[in-house]
Parts: structure tokens; C-alpha cells; sequence
């Protein structure tokens, strides 16, 4: 029985799909096991979203053949797909495939085995029409699924690499989805996780009017499933029309991750982000006048092109505003092969380090506050790990809650139960 490894760097996307190759494997006799073992074939998912994710990518390809020189070495994935040239001459890869590439990764291994000469399989995914379904997957982070329903993006935010390793805008048809969230919830797993590369676009490319909030009323019909969760989402999505039949779906999550970026109008325009400042505060109102118990989380950088010291105020001075339940902040690294790496006015390392840490500093001041505010409250908790005696699970609105009490008969793996917050720590509530 040959052995399989897998290193997989990224976006819950790029677990979802390794996560279909591991079980392609599975099928056809082959063991799956640690990257960190000796096996006979390393596969390297790799990543892209910045110069940091393509070092690691780099790092582990070199890395793995250490464990075994003799092993076949793939490497797949986003950043492969926009840097073929480059990995060409990294000896030790034997087989690079790009994104559409990873439905076929055993009749490409069969065929490096049978040719053992060097292989570059990469389709143009900017041509590619169609979502490549990867078939009935079950990726679980602990007692979650996360289910992959649309690939690609059409924004090209002049910071990003992103649409040019995925591509345009590609929907998995319904069918697919709800036949595979229908087995999920036979195998007992309650809450499923909607994920993608731009989920609010999930439709655009369908020739009827149907919509991610079309998918959403069907997957609140699937019997077991209690619990749906967004991943990050659009901001622009979210209007009156949308919230309005969203509230009526009681499995849905109270949570939402809407990328900001920047709180300044100037900077988010460099950014080909969309939107302004006044339209995302509206955003903020809609959903926090629908949900008495909404939490809001997003993503800024720092240190963007041109962003001076008024415009990083300005930033600071909405994000107070806003509140949000928690930032994650990320200093600006200059994309080769984006708008924004060629922009004039790139900012210090020191002063992006001095934007970053104030941020998080807010961030994680107002998640503490939060935590404060559910003291004395009780809690509704999916319970998904127990590590040294301690439960861990998530409310519906996604804080992170912790049993103190090791002997807590209503806590259990993978059933939710109400419980009271006793106490607040910055990174979770106690019960």
C-alpha cells in the first residue's frame, strides 16, 4: 500500500480540496498519512494570496523530500498556477498541476510513474467557464463541514492575485451542494460552513436569477443541520432585500465576515474595493437592526500604497466606530504581477508595524469588551473538541466558549446545550 502525504497552505478552499484528492486515495488503496512521515508521494497544495504564502509554498516543496529523496514530489495549487515558469526550475518537483488539474491527480501520478519525466499540467484558468466539481466531499474542521459552492472572482482589487490563480466567477450547481450538506447531515455533522473564493457572486454565472440566498432557503430545508454558516462575504451583498428573507432562515449563523480592508474612502479607491465608507456603515446597520446578537468580524491592511497618516486615522477613527467583535489585520505586501505592487509611494516596514499593532490593540479591546457584556447570560454552545478536560464549542454567533467545570454532564462532542458565561477572557468566555 503506497503512502500519501499532503501539505496544504491557505484558504478553507484549498482544504476543501485537498480534502477531495485525500479521499480520490482512499478509493483507490492508498494510505494516507502525516506530512511529516515518510511517504511515497508528498502533495503540496500550494497558496498565493501573498509574497509570505509563496515563500512557505516554496519552503515546503523543498523541504518534504527530505523525509524520503526517492518520493514523487506534486505541487498544485494557486500558487503554481501563477508561477509556472519559476517552479520549472525547482529540481525536485516532479509533477505541477494547476487548480482545475487536482479532479485528475491520480491519472496524472499513474502517468508520471509509467513516463518518469517531468510534468506540467496547467490549464488557463481564466478561460474556464464551468465550476470543476470535485464530487461528494466531506471536509470537517472538528464538528463543522465546510462546503466549496463557487470558485473564481471577478473584482480584481488592485492588491490581489487571486482571480488570475482562480479565475472568473464559477458556480456549483444546487443539485451538487444540497445532495452533498443532505449525506453531511446523515453522518451526524450539524452545522456546515458555505464557503468559496467570492461567495456572494455564487449565480452570477447561471443563466436563470438564482442566487445565494436562493441556496441558503433550500440547505434551512435539510433535516439535521442546525447550524449554517457564512465564510467571509461581500459587504455588498448584504440589502434590505437580502436581510429580508435572510431573517427568515433561523438555521443561519449570526455572525458575518465582511472584508473592509480600509475605513478611508481614498484608500479603499486605490483598492478597487467598490464601496464607501458611508455604504459599509450602512451594511453595519442593516444587519445589527436585524440582529439584536450579530457579531461582525473583517479583515484591514495596513500600510497600503499611498496611505499617509491622515488616511490611516481615518481608518482607525471608523474602525472605533464600527466595533467590531474582532480584526484581522494584515501589514500591506506588494504582489508581483498586481496593480498595487506597482504603485508609487510604498510605505516602511516600521511605520506598517506601528499602524498594525494599534489595530490589533483595538481589536483586541473590543473583543474583550463583548465577552464582558455575555457574563451572567446563558449561551447557546455547539461543543467540538475536548482537549485535557476541557470542552470547546461555539456559540451561533461564533464566540468561543470554554468549559471550566470538567464535569459538566450537559456538555458533549458534537451536541449543542445551554450553558452560563461566568467569566470573560479576551480570547474566549468561561462557563
Amino acid at each position: 500500500m503506497k503512502k500519501v502525504a499532503f501539505i496544504t497552505l491557505g484558504c478553507k478552499v484549498n482544504q476543501y480540496e485537498t480534502n477531495a484528492m485525500t479521499q480520490k486515495f482512499l478509493e483507490n488503496g492508498y494510505e494516507i498519512v502525516d506530512h511529516n512521515q515518510k511517504a511515497d508521494i508528498y502533495i503540496v497544495n500550494t497558496c498565493t494570496v501573498t509574497n509570505m504564502s509563496d515563500r512557505k509554498s516554496r519552503q515546503m516543496l523543498r523541504r518534504v523530500k527530505e523525509l524520503n529523496k526517492d518520493a514523487i514530489l506534486i505541487a498544485c495549487g494557486c500558487y503554481v498556477q501563477v508561477a509556472r515558469e519559476e517552479l520549472k526550475q525547482v529540481e525536485e518537483i516532479d509533477l505541477i498541476l494547476g487548480n482545475n488539474e487536482k479532479k485528475d491527480i491520480l491519472k496524472f501520478i499513474q502517468n508520471y510513474e509509467k513516463e518518469k519525466t517531468k510534468q506540467i499540467e496547467i490549464e488557463d484558468v481564466m478561460q474556464k467557464k464551468e465550476f470543476v466539481d470535485l464530487g461528494q466531499v466531506t471536509y470537517t474542521e472538528k464538528t463543522r463541514a465546510v462546503i466549496k459552492v463557487q470558485d473564481g472572482c471577478d473584482r480584481f482589487c488592485s492588491y490581489c492575485i487571486i482571480p488570475y490563480a482562480r479565475g472568473r466567477v464559477r458556480s456549483r450547481k444546487p443539485e451538487s451542494i444540497l445532495l452533498e450538506i443532505d449525506k453531511i447531515a446523515k453522518e451526524g455533522i450539524k452545522e456546515v460552513v458555505i464557503t468559496g473564493i467570492h461567495v456572494a457572486s455564487y449565480g452570477k454565472d447561471f443563466n436563470n436569477s438564482y442566487k445565494l440566498i436562493d441556496l441558503l432557503e433550500e440547505i434551512q430545508k435539510i433535516e439535521g443541520i442546525e447550524r449554517i454558516r457564512l465564510g467571509s462575504i461581500e459587504p455588498l451583498l448584504i440589502d434590505e432585500e437580502f436581510i429580508k428573507r435572510l431573517i427568515k432562515l433561523k438555521k443561519v449563523c449570526h455572525h458575518f465576515h465582511l472584508s473592509l480592508q480600509s475605513g478611508c474612502d481614498e484608500t479603499l479607491k486605490r483598492m478597487n474595493r467598490r464601496y464607501t465608507i458611508e455604504q459599509f456603515k450602512n451594511i453595519v446597520n442593516i444587519l445589527r437592526k436585524n440582529y439584536e446578537d450579530v457579531i461582525l468580524t473583517t479583515d484591514i491592511i495596513v500600510g497600503f500604497p499611498g496611505e499617509t497618516e491622515e488616511e490611516f486615522n481615518k481608518t482607525y477613527e471608523f474602525l472605533k466606530e464600527i466595533k467590531f467583535y474582532k480584526m484581522h489585520i494584515f501589514k500591506y505586501s506588494p504582489r508581483k504581477g498586481t496593480k498595487a505592487a506597482e504603485m508609487k509611494h510604498q510605505i516602511d516596514g516600521n511605520i506598517k508595524e506601528k499602524r498594525s499593532k494599534k489595530l490589533i490593540e483595538l481589536s483586541n479591546k473590543n473583543q474583550l469588551e463583548y465577552h464582558k457584556k455575555y457574563i451572567g447570560k446563558q449561551v447557546e454552545v455547539l461543543w467540538e473538541e475536548k482537549k485535557d478536560g476541557t470542552y470547546k464549542g461555539h456559540t451561533k454567533n461564533y464566540i468561543l466558549v470554554c468549559s471550566s467545570n470538567k464535569k459538566n454532564s450537559t456538555i458533549v462532542e458534537n451536541q449543542i446545550s445551554n450553558v452560563t458565561c461566568i467569566k470573560a477572557k479576551m480570547d474566549c468566555i468561561l462557563v
